[in-house]
Order: C-alpha cells, then sequence, then structure tokens
C-alpha cells in the first residue's frame, strides 16, 4: 500500500507515480526516528544560535520560507499520514552551503547560501522544499538507516528481510534508530533523490508554486557546481538527467499547479 493512500485512491489520483515505500522502512520504527530527529534538530539550532548564525523570526527570509512552508504542509499528510500530527519547524541557517533538508517529523532547514547564491525564486524554492519534505515523507531515512545496519552486520535480518517478514522483535530496531545515525548528513541513494524531485514537484504543484521552475532550478545548480559538486548535490543525479525527468513529468502535475493558481485566494500565507 502506498503510505496515506488506498490502492484505489492510487490507481486514479492525479498526480506522480512513484510506488510503494521501501519494505526496509518499516524496519526501523518511525516514531524513535522522529525523536532522534528532534534532538538533533534542536542541537543544530542551538549550535547556530551560539555561533549567530540562526535567523530571527522577523528575518526577511526566514518569513518568506515559512510562508512557502504552510504552503506546500497542508498536501503532506496525502504522502503519509503521520504528518499530520508532526511538529514542523522551518529554520534558516546562515552559512554558505548549498544546502537545505527536511528532517523525519517535519524539521525543516534552509542555509543561506542556497537562497543567495542561486538566487532563487518562490517557485524554485519550493521546488527545494519539496523535494526535501518528500524525503520524510517517503520516510528515505528510516529506509537507509535499516539498509546501513544489514550491510554493517548490525543486526542479522537480512533473510527477514528478504522473505518480507513482519515482527522483527522491537528492541532490535530501537537499537537501530538509536544507533547514532547523523540524520542531518545521512545520504540518500540516487533512486531516493529522483523520488524526491518527483513527489516535491507535485507538492509544490498542489500549493500553486510552479513544477517547471524544476527546471530552471537544476539549470542554476548545473552552472553553479561547474563540476564540483556542492554538498547538497553530492548524491543527487546529475542536472541533465533530472531535467529530463521533470520535463517527462510535467504533464502529470500541471493540471494540479493550474487548478491550484486559480483556487489560491490572493493574499494567502504567513506561518
Amino acid at each position: 500500500m502506498l503510505s496515506g493512500l488506498s490502492l484505489s485512491q492510487a490507481a486514479t489520483r492525479e498526480g506522480v507515480d512513484v510506488g510503494n515505500n521501501s519494505a526496509f522502512s518499516k524496519l526501523v520504527p518511525a516514531d524513535s526516528v522522529e525523536r532522534s530527529a528532534a534532538q538533533q534538530y534542536a542541537q543544530m539550532l542551538q549550535q547556530a544560535a551560539g555561533k549567530n548564525a540562526l535567523a530571527g523570526k522577523d528575518q526577511p527570509q526566514l518569513k518568506r520560507l515559512r510562508a512557502i512552508a504552510q504552503r506546500l504542509i497542508p498536501f503532506a499528510a496525502a504522502w503519509n499520514p503521520r504528518a499530520k500530527d508532526w511538529r514542523w519547524e522551518v529554520n534558516l541557517i546562515g552559512s554558505q552551503q548549498i544546502n537545505a533538508f527536511c528532517m523525519p517529523g517535519g524539521k525543516i532547514a534552509f542555509y543561506s547560501g542556497i537562497l543567495q547564491q542561486l538566487k532563487l525564486t518562490d517557485d524554485e524554492v519550493a521546488m527545494v522544499m519539496g523535494h526535501e519534505i518528500a524525503h520524510a515523507l517517503r520516510e528515505h531515512a528510516r529506509e537507509r538507516m535499516a539498509k546501513n545496519a544489514v550491510t554493517n552486520g548490525v543486526a542479522r535480518i537480512g533473510g527477514a528481510i528478504a522473505a518480507g517478514v513482519i515482527g522483527i522483535d522491537p528492541r532490535l530496531t530501537d537499537g537501530i534508530a538509536r544507533g547514532g545515525a547523523n540524520l542531518i548528513t545521512l545520504e540518500f541513494s540516487r533512486e531516493d533523490e529522483s523520488e524526491a524531485d518527483l513527489v516535491g514537484m507535485e507538492l509544490a504543484a498542489r500549493a500553486g508554486y510552479d513544477p517547471r521552475s524544476g527546471v530552471s532550478l537544476w539549470e542554476k545548480m548545473g552552472a553553479t557546481s561547474k563540476g564540483a559538486p556542492y554538498q547538497w548535490l553530492s548524491t543527487h543525479p546529475s542536472s541533465k538527467s533530472r531535467i529530463s525527468e521533470i520535463q517527462k513529468n510535467l504533464v502529470k502535475v500541471m493540471p494540479l499547479y493550474e487548478r491550484a493558481r486559480t483556487q489560491r485566494p490572493s493574499g494567502a500565507g504567513g506561518w
């Protein structure tokens, strides 16, 4: 079953099709991962504040990010029902890094470098934010932690995964969740990144942001990297390949965007 979607809904719904969540994600408790994410996020904010690098609530770019997030978040629960209970946060860190992320549980951070160096429009910001939110909704961190545990021999559950066995000892999976994974720097697979592009594009479109901005976003990313990818690009597919995939899927999300643009009340926004 698709997270948040019944099979009948998945067959008839508008938008992109990225298939089922990975079975690996079910091997690590979501609440444990989300608690760990909240702790790491709070530590990051504390460290940034100690360096005077945490934007205050009245900082214009932070207000902009929060307004965009407010438009995207209502569409999150359709992809993951847990999202309706998440305590969403959006913060801006003063750093030249071209980076952004959304940790499990809806903990979003942007680095000022991605806004300043790429001169992102609101539509492009929505594409970046939608992409990062998609990682959390599709539970890529839980999937990655379980796969890493198997690869590193932390738990002898490879056979259970292959057989699709449910009912792994909770002491084992809780141990994996508490295993010290840095959820801020956790790297995802190229397949995860491609999936997040498409889900993020749909979220942005449903919120009334132009999904075609994904093309201009990745043109900027490609021009900026100049053969030496920044952290945010380190595991991502190439700009050319993801632009091609975005263009291929625009037909699925443009009707959502056009509808949202005509239905959205004038002046709606805020945090």
